[in-house]
């Protein structure tokens, strides 16, 4: 019995003569726009500064989705009570770690080569969004 080849040929030369294309057309050429300096980002409280790169870097992992019961960011129902301890508890929970009813947080937030210094301005900077 002799197997034809001959459909895979013609799909093969119909295919071809879809890939052909016209020349590209010339277009005019596009002078950028000029770019006005970038505005300077202060570093201070209000715009979370040390704290608010703390959080990116390493809290957001879990405060901005909920993982193993972490309170969201601006979560205020969730954040209220937590806050209402007082900011020394928060301090001490965030450093050494804490497991609750709601889930836990690891020591420093797994990140054990954050100072202390630096997880106080991640928390003063929850604090700030969640109250």
């Amino acid at each position: 019995m002799k197997k034809t080849y001959l459909l895979p040929v013609i799909l093969a030369a119909l295919l071809a003569a879809c890939g052909k294309s016209e020349a590209p057309k010339a277009e005019a050429p596009v002078t950028p726009a000029p770019m006005a300096a970038p505005a300077p980002v202060a570093n201070t409280a209000a715009d979370g500064g040390k704290g608010a790169d703390v959080f990116k870097k390493t809290c957001a992992m879990c405060h901005q989705t909920g993982v193993a019961g972490a309170p969201k960011l601006g979560d205020k129902a969730d954040w209220g009570p937590r806050i209402a301890q007082g900011n020394d508890t928060l301090y001490k929970h965030a450093i050494e770690g804490f497991t609750g009813e709601k889930g836990m947080m690891p020591p420093k937030g797994g990140n054990t080569s954050l100072s202390d210094e630096d997880l106080k301005a991640a928390v003063d900077f929850i604090v700030g969004k969640s109250s």
